[in-house]
């Protein structure tokens, strides 16, 4: 009877604490989504800022370049749509999520250069620091999905992006501060993508549609 006692404590005690371990998995999800989400809407208010300081030629012109430029991050692999997103695991998606905002360390230092005095945006100290809140929030979620396995993301061991990659492209101010700020927001609505669905992916439901 007293084994049998001390048997359906430990089963109580594992049940409340893994209770316990899915509700704080649950609101570090949470935390990260709400924080990309900001710094996707402020990059969308930074870029929209922008645009409407320039002069109807100065717009055309840049809305032709954009398309056809490249990013920092476009030498980090990851999902070239829908299907190919809804389809990758979840740590797949934060690992991604991890190296996109991993990749603006850097960069994100510069939006300041990038910023007029007479935009509304948050200073850009601030946006490296939510930044680095955001990286170590998903660096404590790729540890939960490993649960004390090695990780093994061969990702690891490539180099960053060149830091000052959007200082060498040998271009204007102008464009310059124009793909910074179209790059910032287009990686902030990616890794806002794979979170929603990287936080889909812990529940019984596999239909993660976007």
């Amino acid at each position: 009877m007293a084994r049998a006692l001390v048997l359906l404590s430990v089963v109580l005690v594992s049940l409340l604490v893994n209770q316990g371990t899915a509700s704080e998995n649950q609101r570090l999800f949470n935390n990260a989504v709400i924080r990309v989400q900001h710094l996707h809407q402020l990059a969308a208010k930074m870029i929209n800022d922008f645009e409407d300081n320039l002069l109807p030629e100065e717009r055309r012109q840049l809305s032709k370049i954009f398309p056809l430029s490249f990013c920092n991050s476009d030498s980090i692999e990851a999902p070239t749509g829908k299907d190919e997103t809804q389809k990758s695991s979840m740590l797949k998606l934060l690992r991604i999520s991890f190296r996109l905002i991993e990749s603006w360390e850097f960069p994100s230092q510069t939006l300041s250069g990038a910023i007029s005095n007479s935009l509304t945006v948050g200073n850009p100290n601030q946006i490296t620091e939510k930044l680095a809140d955001l990286k170590v929030g998903i660096s404590v979620l790729i540890k939960g999905c490993l649960d004390g396995q090695p990780n093994m993301d061969d990702n690891e061991s490539l180099p960053l992006p060149f830091e000052d990659f959007y200082l060498t492209m040998g271009e204007s101010s102008l464009r310059e501060s124009f793909r910074l700020l179209a790059c910032f927001k287009k990686d902030m609505h990616k890794v806002e993508t794979y979170l929603r669905v990287a936080n889909c992916r812990r529940s019984l439901d596999s239909n993660c549609t976007l």
